[in-house]
């Protein structure tokens, strides 16, 4: 056992009696150790009930032979850093979190890990962790939240923030907003839509890292508690037949969850996080990979906010391993891929059904033949852009327009609400890169903005920064290289016609290569926007949103 390193021979007896000091008993300190990284806290509704999964899980294993030990992993809530300061803090706690739990692991050397996150940053930093560590590890989330309901139709986060947009529109009073208020987010769980933590969680089930229904069990099911236990037996199972992380998060493995991703129509973080993920087992993700992957998937979900259905439905639909039951049968998954099942991917969906065909569409019915992603390369995006195809109404896949250039969401929130922004115009807000924010915000207020003031079937809005999975419509986001580095999106002036074509993966400035040669040669650098603390060292090593924003290692 790995922890007999730190609790075995006479060399460790004096840590022997802090295990003493802990409780432990001389039967525990013979079984293996197996740290459960909690990510419970009071702030996030998706988190708030992780305390529940985290004793199930403890039950899991310590009824499997194994002595489980808990510690914590900290996550923010998008929703709630949203539109301030708080959200330059939100893309960067992913790397606080798998540096944090990587430190907490191999500090005290367990022997195999479960992993209990939810919310957006919190999943994709305990899967770079997973594979930095290498240890059996298995992943249960919290959960998503049920949908609300106004009116007598589903809601969810993403009609919040449009509701506002449509009060600054004068087609929404206050007491309807409020209504809102009240009834978009019934219950604890992960926001009801496809929106990044949901993505995430989804992929996780698609990686081979989590049991079935991961990723769609709603937070306040008891269902949910049961899976815990299971992942509590299934950890140990790992442990006792040698399987480990990096066994199932294969260069394979993840041009699966790239594939699913596509079906399923998930958030654009996906395309931050998954090469992140890559590069934790050396795999060089090329964002692009999305564009080839993307011609052959079927996009077989339309799930909130690109369509009426919500978590709940896709779980009762057969989950993801309907889905994937789905591309299998067309042959564009890797069904040999191992699984925290003990069991391949083919061997886990054989049997897996499609109980709504609403839902989840079948391979020869699908929404689009694409899938729900696309890159975007051109001389605005050199190194690439990333954009929800399955988001975007038909009238917006090609569009041309003149640029509303700004230097921070701020400035695009209020020109938007004061009624600035009019039918066909490109918004373009830029120095809100990985760099450049620092911290990649998500521009989830604009886009909503912009879909309330009913301009969503007009007006695109591209970015250097990032959009949170509820945002819809023409969003292109992580333009690479961002304007804090002189990327080309620095170069953009008011009135410059903007030309985009999503089915033929171009985002044009029209603007001459002797043009913009000039102007790059006038450009200077920003001055930092923030100095002092994390967020200056992150803006000194992070990388561009194409390779992930993943910090650079410096050279020793």
């Amino acid at each position: 056992m790995r922890s007999d390193n730190a609790r075995a021979g006479m060399q460790q007896a004096p840590a022997r009696s802090l295990f003493n000091a802990l409780g432990f008993t001389p039967e525990e300190m013979k079984k293996p150790m197996v740290g459960i990284v909690s990510s419970y806290n009071e702030i996030v509704p998706g988190h708030m009930n992780i305390d529940k999964i985290v004793d199930a899980v403890k039950l899991g294993v310590a009824e499997a032979g194994g002595v489980p030990v808990v510690f914590p992993a900290i996550a923010v809530c998008d929703g709630i850093a949203m539109g301030h300061i708080g959200m330059k803090y939100s893309l960067v706690t992913r790397d606080l979190i798998a540096d944090s739990t990587e430190c907490m692991a191999l500090a005290h050397q367990f022997d195999a890990l479960v992993m209990v996150p939810n919310c957006d940053k919190n999943v994709p930093g305990l899967l770079m962790a997973a594979a930095r560590l290498d240890l059996p590890t298995v992943f249960v989330s919290g959960g998503p939240m049920l949908a609300g309901h106004v009116g007598g139709q589903k809601r969810s986060l993403s009609s919040m923030f449009e509701a506002v947009g449509a009060y600054a529109a004068g087609t929404m009073t206050e007491e309807d907003v409020e209504n809102y208020v009240e009834n978009v987010c019934p219950t604890c769980g992960s926001c009801s839509g496809m929106y990044t933590a949901n993505s995430m969680n989804c992929l996780t089930e698609a990686l081979g890292m989590g049991l079935r229904g991961n990723g769609t069990i709603p937070a306040v099911y008891s269902e949910r508690i049961r899976l815990a236990k299971h992942a509590g037996y299934a950890v140990m199972d790992m442990y006792n037949k040698g399987i480990t992380a990096r066994q199932i998060m294969t260069k394979d493995a993840i041009l699966n969850a790239l594939t699913v991703d596509m079906a399923l129509g998930c958030s654009t973080n996906s395309m931050l996080h998954l090469p992140a993920i890559a590069h934790e087992i050396g795999f060089d993700f090329d964002i692009e990979f999305a564009n080839p992957i993307s011609e052959k998937t079927p996009n077989l979900c339309h799930l909130a906010p690109a369509g009426p259905t919500y978590m709940e439905d896709l779980n009762e639909a057969g989950g993801v391993w309907a889905v994937m039951k789905e591309l299998a049968d067309i042959g564009l998954l890797n069904t040999d891929c191992m699984t925290v099942t003990g069991k391949t991917v083919g061997e886990n969906i054989k049997n897996a059904v499609n109980r709504n065909p609403e839902v989840i569409r079948p391979v020869d019915n699908p929404y689009t033949k694409t899938g729900g992603l696309a890159v975007l390369k051109g001389n605005l995006a050199p190194d690439g852009s990333v954009v929800k195809r399955s988001a975007v109404v038909p009238e917006m896949l090609v569009h041309e327009g003149p640029a509303r250039v700004f230097d921070s969401e701020e400035d695009a929130i209020e020109a938007i609400k004061g009624g600035k922004i009019v039918e066909g115009d490109v918004v373009v807000i830029r120095y809100e890169g990985p760099k450049g924010g620092p911290g990649m915000r998500e521009m989830l207020n604009p886009t909503s903005a912009i879909a309330g003031m009913g301009l969503g079937s007009s007006v695109a809005l591209i970015t250097d920064g990032r959009f949170s999975g509820a945002s819809r419509g023409a969003s292109i986001g992580h333009v690479s290289p961002e304007a804090a580095v002189g990327g080309p999106i620095a170069l953009v002036e008011e009135g410059d016609i903007i030309a985009i074509d999503i089915p033929n993966y171009t985002m044009t400035l029209k603007v001459s290569d002797e043009e913009l040669a000039k102007r790059k040669a006038k450009w200077q650098p920003r001055e930092p926007k923030v100095t002092t603390g994390y967020l200056r060292r992150y803006a000194a090593q992070v990388t561009s949103g194409n390779r992930g924003a993943i910090l650079q290692t410096p050279e020793v």
